[in-house]
């Protein structure tokens, strides 16, 4: 059997098999709050790696957006390919990015899925601007996965794609 087909299998039955799954003693109340939290958590924490993204000019907001990423983040770019560690991503961004634009969230984009034992996908939609003159150059999606431990939140993989110019 085809290896891809085994996959897929596999996935549909335990997708199937877990259908019926009892889920958690929570009213929904109890779940819409813990989903509020979670947007709100990873909102903030969006804002706060994007604010030093924009701000990455200075040694120590590079060094604080630096310091939201798992040392082995995975950064896939449909335009820029892929780069394996926060070190190299770190070195790109120095190189492309600071003192040339800033990166603006759409208003209403954001959306935050829980991971089960893990952390969180955010996904939303992004502008880019350049810095001198403000003029917004381009856009795209975006996908963060996070990570959740005991000593707190961190980015182990970016997916940034469907970038496109803008007038």
């Amino acid at each position: 059997m085809n290896r891809n087909v085994l996959l897929a299998s596999f996935f549909f039955a335990f997708a199937a098999s877990n259908a019926g799954a009892a889920t958690p003693a929570t009213s929904s109340s109890e779940d819409s709050t813990s989903r509020e939290s979670l947007f709100s958590t990873i909102s903030n924490l969006d804002a706060q790696f994007f604010g030093a993204f924009n701000n990455c000019g200075s040694p120590d907001q590079l060094k604080k957006h630096a310091s939201y990423l798992n040392p082995n983040v995975e950064f896939y770019h449909d335009k820029g390919g892929v780069t394996w560690t926060r070190k190299d991503y770190i070195e790109k961004t120095r190189e492309n990015v600071c003192g040339n634009f800033r990166r603006a969230l759409t208003a209403g984009s954001l959306q935050v899925f829980p991971i089960e034992g893990y952390g969180a996908i955010e996904e939303g939609h992004h502008t880019f601007c350049e810095i001198k003159s403000g003029k917004c150059f381009g856009e795209g999606k975006f996908l963060i996965v996070w990570h959740h431990s005991s000593e707190g939140w961190e980015i182990t993989r970016i997916f940034s794609y469907g970038h496109k110019a803008i007038d």
